[in-house]
């Protein structure tokens, strides 16, 4: 592990020099590359500094042990039982800071909840989820872009898909993806009964340009009127676009907006999206080495998630959390959640490297 920051450090005092040369600073897409590694490799440098630190205090601390004067010897001990564990806790954190980063963290993410068994109550479900995530982007500072909507008669959702903007989206959210159960009695329910209903999530991470490049043959498009509930025309012009990404048969509609060109543009990303998620799940499939747990695989046909309403407790099944703050959570208040969820993955990651 110390060969590897010597070498991390050596890497980031060269990116110094770099990100200083007027021919880099010039040349701004390789000046914005530069930037992001020295970026990104600013904390593990710094946290190596910590240790060494620690490394010299410790080492004059066991000289001093050896001295004649006894109170000298004993304010030695002292101090090594003081440094020792903040020296551990450094190098776990230098462990942590070392594991490999999932290139598509930071970026911006789209999100897609669907009303599963359950009917009404399901879509009313989903109503739900969706105010979480919105709610949970407002409190990180994060933008939300509606993208798609089919929403039912009573105000909930047999479909929603929208995009989260903001730094480090896909890290955070990319936990949701699951089945999310939910138990409760519902509104049109008249005997008092406790029912249970469904919703899926997908969390995709944002397709780049540069990652897919889709030929226009490749694309159908068809463009029609928007329609509300019931089926009845909201639109007098043929602003509703439908692509059908042939090869994969991926289908992929948008109508919310009166514009078809911003229309078409969303469904381009979230055509993008699927594609690219699409194409991720077949490498994983294919790479029999490949040991990410399932916290973090996103398997989406596992139900991950209980929000059970009488007892005002949310159970995340993948790592056995319960949480007796029902309504802070749907009201966005997902942080511990989510924290726990990563520490469970680093640890699965950090037994795997022993």
């Amino acid at each position: 592990m110390l060969e590897k920051l010597e070498s991390i450090r050596e890497q980031y005092r060269h990116l110094d020099g770099e990100l200083a040369k007027p021919e880099i600073i010039a040349d701004q897409p390789t000046f914005q590359k530069y930037a992001k590694t020295h970026s990104d490799l600013g904390e593990i440098v710094e946290k190596y500094q910590e240790y060494l630190e620690l490394e010299e205090q410790l080492a004059q601390a066991k000289e001093l042990l050896a001295d004649e004067d006894p109170e000298v010897e004993a304010m030695a001990a002292a101090e090594i039982e003081e440094l020792e564990p903040q020296q551990q806790e450094c190098i776990q954190q230098l462990r942590l800071l070392l594991l490999p980063k999932d290139p598509r963290d930071e970026r911006n993410v789209l999100v897609e909840v669907r009303a599963g068994t359950g009917g009404e109550e399901a879509a009313l479900f989903a109503a739900n989820l969706f105010r979480m995530y919105t709610r949970y982007a407002e409190r990180t500072g994060w933008a939300v872009e509606l993208m798609s909507v089919n929403e039912t008669e009573l105000g909930g959702f047999k479909e929603i898909i929208f995009m989260i903007q903001g730094r480090g989206a896909f890290s955070r959210l990319k936990y949701e993806s699951g089945v999310h159960r939910v138990q409760r009695v519902p509104t049109t329910e008249t005997g008092g009964r406790i029912h249970t209903s469904a919703a899926t999530v997908a969390v995709l991470p944002e397709a780049e340009d540069v990652e897919l490049e889709i030929s226009p043959s490749d694309l159908r498009i068809d463009v029609y009127r928007s329609s509300g509930h019931g089926g009845q025309s909201v639109n007098t012009t043929d602003s509703a676009v439908r692509i059908t990404h042939l090869p994969s048969g991926l289908v992929v509609t948008c109508q919310d907006e009166k514009s078809q060109l911003k229309n078409k543009d969303k469904a381009l990303k979230i055509l993008k999206a699927r594609l690219l998620d699409q194409l991720e799940q077949e490498t994983r499939a294919r790479e029999a080495q490949d040991r990410r747990s399932q916290v973090g695989s996103g398997d989406r046909s596992e139900r991950i998630r209980t929000y059970n309403f009488p007892q005002s407790r949310v159970t995340d099944h993948r790592i056995g959390l319960t949480l007796y703050q029902l309504e802070a959570i749907l009201d966005g208040d997902i942080n511990e959640i989510i924290d726990a969820l990563i520490t469970a993955e680093q640890t699965e990651q950090l037994s795997s490297l022993d």
